[in-house]
């Protein structure tokens, strides 16, 4: 046998969609698995004990024999696959033992450095020089096994790179191996003549066992059992989706009438949950039909092998019907892409047809593994169905352009495409692109280059359909619990999209060939993480660093939220000290969580402390007016100077105090407008506050009055005023004072005392207008300004009679103007 053939990239390609996703989905719930057990495992307080030396001889025998089958390069790719498996159980048990004893090692290594170095005259006692030798014994005797294992661990991580190197050195040379040609003619007459030997084969043993009497009296005593699983099945397979489908309709129908967006959706749940049956109903009697077929026993071991595979087969193509049916359903079922619907029977016949090619494609390559098929009889089986298979993948291809291309015409010059409408059109020229080219190369004699592009392509959108089924499913679940008008922009429909597509990558990157061995190698490598110095970033490690501080996150917000709502409302608190208490709360929380969070994660932040204080310098520096407005804001916490709902004034600007955060004040101004003051200048600039301690305040009300009216008059009524005002205090009593002769006025102020300074500007308003009403009932003028204007000539006011000294230099001087005048002047 030929090691070198391409057998495994063969039988990879041609591997249904349906088992690729179920490998990918058995890979991720693996790698979840091993992630789980793996914090298990290191959380063992004991190490791990050293290889005995029965494990250390069948360590060395293992990697010398792959050493040597790697030297010999023969084995096949199934030899390979299993040494490989070997070498990574030994390389897990090498992993773990390098924990072993780590407890007591940090142990040892502490004592030790309190010891510190032994002094170089010789000065120490005997008793220390003693104990720092029995020290440096113990911890070199257990760093000896760790030492063992890290070298094995790296002997063995290199065999793995090994094999590896070498099984994809052989994938790729599969792929640019030419074979035989399925157009050329000499080989037609061998190739047929095989294939018919083949079909005849399976009919041979189905003669044979007819005329068996041991079959034949099995098959009587199976006979109750065949003939209803035969009736059931056929019934079930028949009528399966139509029952189906008529319950959806009812159901559908029913759930017409109601309305609301949260009915709505829970009744497109239900709907597309019984819409399952259009899968589960007639497979159960696809499987039922199977059974009755393989208990007669009449079919041989090849028509069974080709039988057992046909529930898989009907899998994929009554999953694929159902999938096209949500895509594009009719109205009045909603469908998942919202085309036209008279291209939707189209779509949805052209998907069935690309899940039949794929289907005919399998019962092809099984058919060929069965009979043992040479290279020219299989690329005459492979042809046709791979022709069928472009033709179907190019239809879709071509229906999905014409969708796209309306909205790409409507695009302006310059206006760039959305995302999605740029991917579905690249991917809508690469399956063009594939569907010509497949055909193409296996004409040519490349026939795994053509399946390693036509099948994956297939798969994908196979794969394609089915994330974008699931994320409607999550769209309609989400509408359940929001009252959006339109659920599918919200934000938590486009994270589980991403999810998704991020869950995805795995099983896409099986279908396009890529071993499960180098999954889980490449899955390997990443949570071994980074190293930084001496110290070992895993996503482990912050995965259990961001659990912790989630949790201590949560319980620092319910504290808070105690302490808001039902402790500090019992207190003789004010607002502002309530408020500083809960911020200073959420601070020390926060802070404890972090701390918690990389003690419990394990994170040794020693080892970069040094470089954590270079960077904190040039940070520092970048970010200084940052650091100074959060100190800031923990003073103003702890001082209080301001607090929520306080009336201040600073920098020009006066509002309320709504908000103290850790970098800036949001102060509400009287014209309803947000102002974001900074911290430090809260604490370093000149801050008024109205309201500090007590909302007290005073008043001044300004007024002026004729000259002439007597002041002492003036006085009481003044003050008459400002008593009867409810919001003045009697204690301290207002006081009316004549401030002096103003330009066109005689001006006094009354200041008043308000019990609340916050009703200011509306007490000022009540004074102004009972002074007003109060002076005009006693007869008291309130002056407006006046200006008297003394002419100093007054006499050039007066006519004059022409030839008058006076009136020849005026007309002199007009007549010395005019000359410097132009008509376009006279004009204007």
């Amino acid at each position: 046998m030929d090691m070198t053939q391409p057998s495994r990239l063969v039988s990879l390609a041609r591997t249904s969609w349906f088992g690729r996703i179920a490998a990918g989905l058995v890979c991720v719930l693996l790698l979840i698995t091993l992630e789980v057990s793996a914090p298990m495992v290191s959380a063992q307080v004991s190490g791990v004990p050293a290889l005995s030396d029965e494990e250390n001889q069948e360590w060395q025998a293992t990697a010398r024999r792959a050493e040597l089958t790697l030297e010999a390069g023969r084995a096949s790719d199934r030899a390979l696959e299993r040494l490989r498996a070997q070498l990574v159980e030994w390389r897990e048990v090498f992993t773990d033992a390098q924990g072993g004893h780590s407890q007591r090692i940090d142990n040892l290594q502490s004592q030790l450095a309190v010891l510190g170095p032994a002094p170089d005259d010789g000065s120490e006692s005997a008793e220390i020089t003693a104990r720092r030798q029995d020290l440096t014994e113990r911890l070199a005797e257990l760093r000896a096994p760790v030492l063992a294992a890290e070298t094995a661990a790296s002997r063995a991580a290199g065999l793995i790179a090994e094999v590896d190197t070498v099984l994809r050195n052989r994938q790729a040379d599969a792929l640019v191996s030419i074979g035989p040609s399925p157009l050329n003619p000499v080989d037609w007459a061998e190739g047929l003549a095989e294939l018919k030997d083949a079909v005849f084969v399976p009919l041979q043993e189905v003669r044979a066992n007819l005329d068996n009497e041991l079959r034949l009296f099995q098959f009587r005593q199976n006979l109750l059992v065949i003939i209803p699983f035969s009736l059931f099945g056929a019934l079930l397979l028949m009528r399966g989706r139509s029952w189906t489908g008529g319950l959806v309709s009812r159901l559908r129908e029913r759930l017409r009438l109601a309305s609301g967006a949260r009915v709505t959706a829970s009744a497109e749940i239900l709907t597309f949950v019984v819409s399952l049956g259009k899968v589960l109903v007639p497979w159960t009697g696809l499987l039922l039909l199977v059974q009755a077929l393989l208990l007669t026993g009449m079919f041989g071991l090849r028509g069974e092998a080709l039988i057992a595979q046909v529930p898989l087969w009907g899998a994929i193509l009554l999953g694929a019907v159902w999938l096209c049916d949500k895509l594009f359903s009719d109205p009045p079922a909603p469908a998942v892409f919202e085309v036209d619907p008279g291209r939707r029977p189209a779509l949805r016949r052209v998907g069935g047809g690309l899940a039949t090619a794929v289907v005919l494609a399998q019962v092809g390559a099984t058919f060929e593994a069965l009979s043992g098929l040479d290279e020219v009889a299989g690329v005459l089986l492979a042809f046709p169905l791979m022709v069928i298979s472009s033709l179907a993948l190019m239809r879709l291809a071509r229906l999905m352009r014409a969708l796209t291309a309306p909205a790409l015409a409507a695009l302006t010059e310059g206006e760039a495409a959305p995302l999605r409408l740029r991917a579905a059109n690249l991917l809508v020229r690469g399956a063009m692109v594939i569907a010509v080219l497949a055909p193409l190369l296996v004409a040519i004699g490349y026939r795994n280059a053509a399946e390693a592009l036509i099948y994956p392509a297939v798969d994908t959108v196979g794969l394609l359909a089915i994330l974008f089924a699931i994320h409607h499913l999550a769209t309609l679940v989400y509408a359940l619990f929001t009252t959006r008008d339109d659920p599918s922009e919200a934000l938590v429909p486009a994270l589980v999209g991403v999810a998704l597509a991020v869950l995805a990558l795995p099983i896409l990157a099986l279908i396009w060939g890529m071993r499960f061995t180098d999954l889980t190698e490449l899955w390997s490598q990443f949570m071994a993480g980074i190293t930084l110095g001496d110290t070992r970033f895993s996503p482990r490690d912050f995965i259990a660093f961001a659990i912790l501080f989630a949790v201590g996150y949560v319980v620092t917000r319910l504290v808070q939220g105690a302490l808001k709502t039902s402790v500090l409302p019992k207190t003789r608190l004010d607002q502002g000290g309530q408020t500083a208490v809960v911020s200073g709360v959420g601070y020390l929380g926060i802070t404890l969580a972090a701390l918690v969070a990389i003690t419990g994660a394990g994170l040794d932040l020693s080892s970069i402390a040094i470089v954590a204080g270079a960077l904190s310098v040039g940070i520092g520096f970048g970010l200084q007016t940052i650091v100074s407005n959060f100190v800031s804001g923990i003073i103003l916490l702890i001082e209080r100077p301001i607090s929520e709902g306080d009336w201040i004034e600073v920098g020009g600007q006066m509002g309320y105090v709504r908000d103290i955060s850790v970098r800036a004040t949001r102060i509400e101004t009287f014209d309803r407008t947000d102002v974001i003051i900074p911290n430090a200048d809260l604490v370093s600039g000149t801050v008024t506050n109205y309201t500090r301690g007590n909302t007290v305040g005073r008043v001044i009300v300004s007024v002026g009055v004729a000259y002439g009216t007597d002041t002492h008059r003036v006085e009481g009524i003044l003050r008459e005023i400002a008593e009867d005002h409810p919001m003045v205090l009697a204690n301290p009593a207002p006081a009316v004072l004549f401030q002096g002769f103003g330009a066109d006025s005689l001006d006094f102020e009354i200041r008043a005392i308000l019990r609340d300074v916050n009703w200011a500007l509306s007490v000022r308003s009540e004074i102004n207008h009972a002074i007003a009403k109060r002076f005009a009932e006693e007869g008291i003028e309130i002056p407006f300004a006046q200006r008297d204007v003394w002419l100093r000539n007054p006499e050039v006011l007066q006519p004059q009679a022409p030839g008058t000294p006076a009136t020849a230099e005026a007309e002199a001087g007009q007549a010395d103007t005019s000359e410097d005048i132009t008509p376009k002047d006279k004009e204007v």
